[in-house]
Order: C-alpha cells, then sequence, then structure tokens
C-alpha cells in the first residue's frame, strides 16, 4: 500500500479552484477595506419592501462580489468534504480519510443545524443565535469538538488507533504513512497525522485530547459559577462586611499569577499535603447550597413539594459530592467503598480544583456587579414590597434578569479554561504524562518542531479552533442578546 497525499486525486481539480476562489476573495476583502476607509458615510435607507438600500456604486459592488465568493469558497469546501464520502479509500487523499473518519459529526452537525434553523423562533436566546453569522460560525466550531468527544468518548468511533499505542517504525513519520503488518493485525492502513516522538498516531491523540477537555473545561466552569453566583449574590445584595470579606478574598486571590497559583495547587508536595482534597471537599458543595436554597426559597410555603423536590436533586448530587472527593488513600476517605460510584484519578481532580479555584473569583466579581445594578430595579422593589424572602429575590428575581452577561461570560470562560488545561498540559502539571490532552500533545511536539512540524500542529489548531468558536459564540449572543 502507497503512504497518503494530502489531497488525493480529488485535489487535482477542487484544490486549484479553492485556491484560486481564496486568493480572488483576498484580494477583494483587502480592496474593500481600503476603499471603506475613504468611501463616505453610509446612512441606513429603506426600500419600498422595508429592506434595507445596499450601498451603491463600485464599493457596494464590490461588497456585493466579494460576499458571493465567500459563499462559493464554502461550497467548493463542502464539496471537497462530501465527495470524499464516496471515494474509495485513499483517492481522496489525507484530508479526504480524515473527513469520512468525521462523518458521524458532520451528519451531527447537520441535524443540530437543521433544527435549530427550522425551530429558532421557539427557542429563545438560542434561535436568536441562528440570526448572527458570527455566532452560528462560532457554534458549529465549539459543537464539532462537542460532537467529537462525544462519538469518542461514548461510542469509541472517528479514532483510528489506540491513542497511546506505539507501532515500530513510526516514530516521527509524516501524514500519511503506511502502517507495517496493518491487515494482519487489524490495524488501520495509515497514520493519517503522522507518528509522534514515541510512535503514536497524532491523529488519535487530537481527537481523543477532545474527551478531557470537553468533560474538564464545562464542568469546571459550571462548579466556578455555582460558587461565583452563591456567593456573589449575597455580596452584592446585602452589602456591607459580607461584601468587604468575600471581595477582599477574591481579590487576594486574583492578585497570585495564575501560572504560580496553578504550580503551588499541583506540586507533588502540595498534594501530598491533601490540600486539594479539602479545597474539592469546599468547592464541591456549592453546587448542593445552591439548588437546596433555590428550590427552599420557591417552595417553602408549600412543605410537601418542597420536601420532595429537594430530596430528588440534594440526594443524587449529595451521593455524587460524596463519590468525587472521598478516594482510597486520600485524606477524606470518608465514604465506603459499597456506596463510592467512581473514582476520579488524582491528577484530574488536582486540576479541576485548580481550575474551578482560580475562576471562582472572577465569576463572583461579575455577579456581585450585576446584582449590585439590579438590586435597585423596581421590579425589586415590587418583590419587596409583596413580601417575598431574601434569596427569592436574590435567585428568583436577580439572577434570571443577569443571565444574558453570566451566559456570555460562561462561553468566554470555558475558553479561558480550555487555555489554562493547556497551558498545565504544556508544562506538564496534573494531568499524566501519557495523557492525550491537546497541552501534553503540544509539549511533546514542539521538543522536535524544528525538525518535525506535524506533531505539535494538529493539537494547536484544534486548541485554537475550539477558543476560537467560544469567542465567536460568545460575541454571537452577546450581539443578539442586546437587541432585546
Amino acid at each position: 500500500m502507497d503512504p497518503l497525499t494530502w489531497t488525493g486525486s480529488l485535489g487535482s481539480i477542487l484544490v486549484p479552484l479553492i485556491v484560486i476562489t481564496a486568493a480572488v476573495f483576498l484580494t477583494g476583502l483587502i480592496l474593500q477595506l481600503i476603499m471603506g476607509v475613504f468611501a463616505a458615510e453610509v446612512k441606513l435607507q429603506t426600500n419600498a419592501d422595508g429592506t434595507l438600500q445596499g450601498r451603491g456604486g463600485l464599493l457596494g459592488r464590490l461588497e456585493k462580489y466579494t460576499g458571493q465568493l465567500f459563499v462559493l469558497l464554502v461550497m467548493l469546501c463542502a464539496a471537497f468534504i462530501v465527495l470524499s464520502w464516496v471515494m474509495p479509500y485513499g483517492d481522496a487523499g489525507i484530508l479526504g480519510e480524515i473527513s469520512k473518519r468525521f462523518l458521524p459529526v458532520w451528519i451531527a452537525l447537520i441535524a443540530t443545524f437543521g433544527l435549530s434553523i427550522t425551530f429558532k423562533r421557539k427557542l429563545g436566546l438560542y434561535g436568536k443565535l441562528f440570526d448572527s453569522t458570527i455566532g452560528m460560525i462560532g457554534f458549529g466550531l465549539v459543537m464539532f469538538w462537542v460532537f467529537t468527544a462525544i462519538f469518542v468518548g461514548l461510542f469509541d468511533m472517528i479514532a483510528t488507533h489506540d491513542p497511546l499505542s506505539q507501532i515500530s517504525g513510526i516514530k516521527n513519520k509524516v501524514p500519511g504513512f503506511v502502517v507495517p503488518d496493518a491487515e494482519a493485525e487489524g490495524l488501520y492502513p495509515h497514520y493519517l497525522l503522522g507518528g509522534d516522538n514515541l510512535a503514536r498516531d497524532i491523529f488519535s491523540r487530537m481527537v481523543e485530547g477532545s474527551v478531557i477537555v470537553m468533560v474538564i473545561a464545562p464542568l469546571a466552569t459550571v462548579f466556578a459559577f455555582m460558587v461565583g453566583i452563591t456567593l456573589g449574590l449575597p455580596a452584592g445584595f446585602y452589602g456591607g462586611k459580607l461584601d468587604t470579606t468575600l471581595s477582599f478574598l477574591a481579590n487576594l486571590i486574583l492578585a497570585f499569577p495564575v501560572i504560580l497559583l496553578f504550580y503551588l495547587l499541583v506540586t507533588p508536595e502540595i498534594v501530598a499535603t491533601g490540600l486539594p482534597n479539602f479545597l474539592a471537599a469546599f468547592l464541591f458543595i456549592f453546587p448542593l447550597v445552591f439548588f437546596g436554597v433555590l428550590i427552599n426559597s420557591r417552595y417553602k410555603t408549600q412543605s410537601r413539594k418542597n420536601i420532595l423536590y429537594l430530596a430528588i436533586v440534594l440526594i443524587p448530587l449529595a451521593w455524587l459530592y460524596l463519590s468525587t472527593i472521598s478516594a482510597k488513600g486520600s485524606p477524606l476517605y470518608i465514604w465506603p467503598n459499597a456506596l463510592d460510584g467512581f473514582d476520579i484519578p488524582g491528577g484530574i481532580l488536582v486540576v479541576f480544583v485548580s481550575v474551578v479555584f482560580v475562576n471562582s473569583p472572577t465569576v463572583f466579581r461579575i455577579v456581585r456587579g450585576l446584582t449590585l445594578d439590579i438590586k435597585t430595579r423596581d421590579y425589586v422593589a415590587a418583590a419587596q414590597t409583596r413580601g417575598e424572602g431574601t434569596w427569592y429575590i436574590m435567585l428568583w428575581e436577580i439572577l434570571p434578569n443577569a443571565r444574558g452577561p453570566l451566559i456570555v461570560d460562561f462561553c468566554l470562560r470555558i475558553g479561558y479554561t480550555t487555555i489554562l488545561l493547556g497551558t498545565l498540559g504544556f508544562f506538564g502539571l496534573g494531568l499524566p504524562p501519557e495523557s492525550p490532552d491537546w497541552g501534553s500533545t503540544i509539549n511533546e511536539g514542539r521538543k522536535l518542531l524544528l525538525i518535525y512540524a506535524h506533531p505539535a500542529l494538529p493539537p494547536a489548531i484544534a486548541l485554537l479552533s475550539m477558543v476560537l468558536g467560544l469567542n465567536l459564540l460568545a460575541d454571537g449572543l452577546r450581539e443578539e442578546s442586546l437587541k432585546d
């Protein structure tokens, strides 16, 4: 079997078209930007049918043609992806075979976008996201990696090899290299993106790394928001000594350089003291507190419903909490093995706690600032006049009206957390050395970057696309929320 080229036979037709279209599009975009600097300001005017008038003249035609070229470029790239699905193995090259591996992801994305656009008027802020081009692009990039993590983690699809297995003779081999004796051993015929310095498949490590990011980053952000919301609401609402004390503690944590704080939390000497375990016990209790107060403040006058809802929510959360913080050999081994549902590896727990601990003060300050503003609104005064409890006002009046900025910050914070995870992996902190997370893979590849560029680039591009997607998604949500 021969090594794969990047585009195979399909590239001889489509690639020149894509290159020419992209070159003309970029040229038009540059000309458009230059001409836009000297063009007269355009005032928005409407046609008879209510639509906005377009810009006239040469610049208007250039904007129109540039938009059409962008659509053509997207269609050519989509044609390259779709045509590769029906071609025999190898004919579409490395890019085509990678596209085939992601076929479940493409189908899931098409279904998600189709249903979301069809019912967008019934889906609130999420539906309005599909009125924003930037928001849709960001959402597509994020959901690409979300679906990848789901299909890799739950269904063992997409990856071509075991991300930890080593095959003799493929150390630092270039993309498309043939796996020796692949047919006899039942292995995938090629390393699509080449091998690293330990002869492991880079493509498989890249897609497996998405699972680690998609598990830790959103969950850590959710926990950080639970801590920040639970402490930020009373600090902003009550003010006084409580606000002063909590704000001082938040500023104290924020004053530490993030990397130094991570070093302190994940070093073996600190881990041996049990500090991360005690921090986990403290930080992970906040979801129980939040949901307990949330339910009790709403249904405290209806005792049966209150007890029922508290039991339904808090019993599973308490079991998850005790199973998370309790592990054999740790300082907090307080939960019997018979009831322990799972054990989180020590390295992942330390990273998780570190990320939550670092992000919580920033969320606290955002929630506190929003609370200081919203508590002066008339509907809060009306709730106080009705005799509603303080926690009811904070959780059912103030918090829902702060959801717009918090949702935007949530998206951005997942991006920050993704970068932090990559930073930790890059420096070899917390996660095991053989972990396929993107940071560790980039670190392994950068050691020979001047000689072999291919091991470090795929995980770096994956990390970049994920963070870019989250930032674009946040921009789209902000744009649409401001229209309300």
